[in-house]
C-alpha cells in the first residue's frame, strides 16, 4: 500500500480522525479532557496516522541515501523528513497518554519495497514521488476539515495540510512544474 492511498484511506475510511485525538495532536490538553470519547480507539485511529508518518520518514531517508539528490534538494528533504519526525513525536506522544502502545516503525527496506524504490533512477524521480505523497496528505488532511463542529479542531487540520502544502509546492517548483493553473486545486 502507498502513503497516497494510506493516507486516502485513514483519513476517509476510519471514521474521521477523532475529536480527542485532534486537540491532543495540537497541544490542547484541557480541550481533549473536556470532550467524550474511547481512548483505546483513538490510540487505534492515532496509531494508523503514526504508522503514516514513519512511512513518510523512510520515504525522505530512502530518498536521501538514494546519492540522487543534489546538495540544495537534499537539504529541504531532510527539512521536510524532521517536519515528519515532529509529527511521529506528537503522535507517539498523544498515544501514550491515551493508554495506548504506539506502533513501531517498519525496516527501511519494508518502505524501499512498498514505494518501489528501485526504480527511483534520478533526482526528478525522487522529487515526483515526495510530491505525490505531499499532495496525497494534503488532499487528506483537508478532507477532514469539514467533519470538525470545533474551529479549534478544524485548525489544526488546517495547519497540517499546510505544512503539506508547503512540502508539496517546494517540490512542484524544483520539478520545474507550473503552479496549479485554477484556484481551488486542493482537497477536490
Amino acid at each position: 500500500m502507498n502513503l497516497i492511498s494510506s493516507r486516502r484511506g485513514f483519513m476517509g475510511n476510519t471514521g474521521k480522525l477523532s475529536a480527542v485525538g485532534l486537540a491532543l495532536l495540537g497541544g490542547n490538553i484541557a480541550m481533549a479532557q473536556g470532550m467524550a470519547g474511547d481512548a483505546a480507539k483513538d490510540a487505534g485511529i492515532l496509531n494508523v496516522a503514526l504508522g503514516l508518518e514513519h512511512e513518510a520518514i523512510g520515504a525522505y531517508q530512502l530518498g536521501a541515501m538514494s546519492g540522487l539528490l543534489q546538495k540544495p534538494v537534499l537539504d529541504i528533504a531532510v527539512s521536510f523528513q524532521s517536519h515528519h519526525k515532529a509529527h511521529r513525536d506528537a503522535l507517539i506522544a498523544t498515544i501514550e497518554k491515551l493508554g495506548g502502545k504506539a506502533v513501531a516503525e517498519k525496516k527501511l527496506d519494508d518502505y524501499a519495497k512498498a514505494l518501489k524504490a528501485d526504480t527511483l533512477k534520478n533526482q526528478a524521480d525522487v522529487l515526483d514521488l515526495a510530491a505525490r505523497l505531499e499532495l496525497g496528505a494534503t488532499n487528506a488532511y483537508l478532507g477532514v476539515i469539514p467533519a470538525f463542529l470545533s474551529k479549534d479542531l478544524a485548525k489544526v487540520a488546517a495547519r497540517l495540510a499546510a505544512d503539506e502544502t508547503m512540502h508539496y509546492t517546494i517540490l512542484t517548483n524544483a520539478l520545474g512544474r507550473p503552479l496549479p493553473a485554477g484556484a481551488l486545486s486542493f482537497g477536490a
